[in-house]
């Protein structure tokens, strides 16, 4: 019986071709994960560069 499901399974099973090489699929997520590094990193020190605000916050309030 088991080796009739695994005739029958081989026989119809549907067999799915990569659209491309499996090393393909890692160039493309360690590039998008690089992009989105990149992105990341862009936002650094994005507090700093309003100056003012902090200094008004500074002046009038002291430390939170």
């Amino acid at each position: 019986m088991n080796a009739l499901i695994v005739l029958a399974a081989t026989e119809t099973g549907a067999h799915v071709e990569l659209p491309f090489p499996a090393y393909v699929f890692a160039i493309i997520a360690a590039v998008l994960f690089l992009a989105l590094g990149l992105v990341t990193w862009s936002y650094r020190d994005v507090a700093s560069r309003h100056s003012q605000k902090w200094a008004d916050a500074d002046s009038a309030n002291g430390h939170h």
